[in-house]
């Protein structure tokens, strides 16, 4: 993980919700299309191990995703994510939906997205963070820019200096070595 800024783990410290995209978040950006047509994705394992941790954190984890695809639902229901918002063309909208059904401001919601159609809610949430891959416009844009690939280890990298950031990383460690 690239070294981060104090005001970066001060707005990450805040987070209540932490929403991900997921094509070229939690995927590569990758589109695989079987024979009989139907969408295949590939989930990195540690990105979602990090996201269970972040729940287990205390740190609710939601979707938020432009395209429709029943792998996402398979694995939004294996990761225990209830939260997931697909075919949606107005995040900014669902954002403050998702945000206003917590009781939550933008400021304590955190979000990672990697294309300029989620600049909206980028530019607005608390915590904004971005895949390396993601163009110029976002990665200037966003607070943290995670140093791992898109679909191989971002997620978790953003995941870890939100709890990192919490004080939760540590002892999530620790108990795995009890």
């Amino acid at each position: 993980m690239n070294e981060v800024a104090k005001a970066t783990l001060d707005r990450a410290r805040g987070v209540r919700l932490m929403i991900f995209d997921v094509d070229g978040v939690l995927t590569d950006g990758t589109l695989l299309y079987g024979a009989g047509g139907e969408e295949l994705k590939a989930f990195s394992a540690h990105d979602g191990h990090g996201m269970k941790m972040l729940a287990a954190a205390g740190v609710a984890c939601a979707l938020l995703s432009g395209r429709k695809s029943a792998a996402v639902a398979r694995r939004a229901a294996e990761l225990g994510i209830e939260q997931v918002f697909q075919g949606i063309e107005d995040k900014l909208k669902v954002f403050q939906q998702m945000t206003g059904a917590r009781g939550l401001t933008a400021q304590q919601a955190g979000y990672m997205g990697d294309e300029l159609v989620d600049l909206p809610v980028l530019t607005r949430c608390g915590f904004a963070c971005a895949p390396r891959e993601a163009p110029e416009a976002v990665r200037s844009r966003v607070h943290y820019v995670a140093g791992a690939a898109a679909g191989h280890g971002a997620v978790r990298e953003v995941c870890e200096v939100v709890m990192r950031a919490q004080g939760k990383l540590d002892p999530l460690v620790q108990a795995y070595l009890a």
